[in-house]
């Protein structure tokens, strides 16, 4: 099994890293599933909407909710995500197949059980390779979910496409 995170403190770094990844990737013809985020700035609150592209050539969905503006709940917009779910899920089982997973976060969703928790297990379970972002806040959760067998992925595009074909080569 091949798990990686890739974290990194700047605001949407992650995001703009997996995006360039799933683009690397589909350049050089690897077959993909997940989500990948792309944050818009908004002019009316320094909160951007955020949302998730389902790869390879999915739709785009708003996983963000406008709570108002002295709102200090998540603003995670649970169906949505559950959308998201559902969409990778079928992907996993089109053909051609996918040879590798990416999602845009581990987040607290998944720490606490739901979202993309079952696509990491069953893309696992089927010997995708998968790569995820994670953040500081739910690093400890991920790990623990992983049982130990997650790696720090490389912080470049480059490296992250020899991390994938690594893990393609044939045993």
């Amino acid at each position: 099994m091949h798990l990686a995170y890739v974290m990194n403190a700047e605001r949407g770094a992650t995001d703009r890293l997996l995006s360039a990844l799933a683009e690397r990737l589909a350049e050089l013809g690897i077959e993909t599933a997940g989500i990948v985020q792309t944050n818009q700035e908004t002019c009316d609150t320094e909160l951007c909407d955020m949302d998730v592209k389902v790869l390879p050539d999915g739709e785009t969905i708003r996983i963000s909710q406008s709570l108002g503006k002295e709102s200090r709940g998540c603003r995670l917009n649970p169906e949505a995500l559950e959308r998201a779910v559902a969409l990778v899920q079928e992907r996993l089982n089109q053909t051609p197949a996918p040879q590798i997973l990416l999602v845009n976060k581990f987040g607290k969703h998944e720490a606490d059980g739901r979202g993309m928790r079952v696509v990491f297990a069953e893309a696992l379970e089927r010997g995708i390779p998968v790569i995820s972002g994670v953040n500081g806040v739910n690093v400890e959760a991920f790990h623990e979910f992983s049982g130990g067998i997650a790696e720090a992925a490389p912080q470049d595009v480059d490296g992250l496409v020899a991390w994938v074909q690594n893990c393609l080569e044939p045993a």
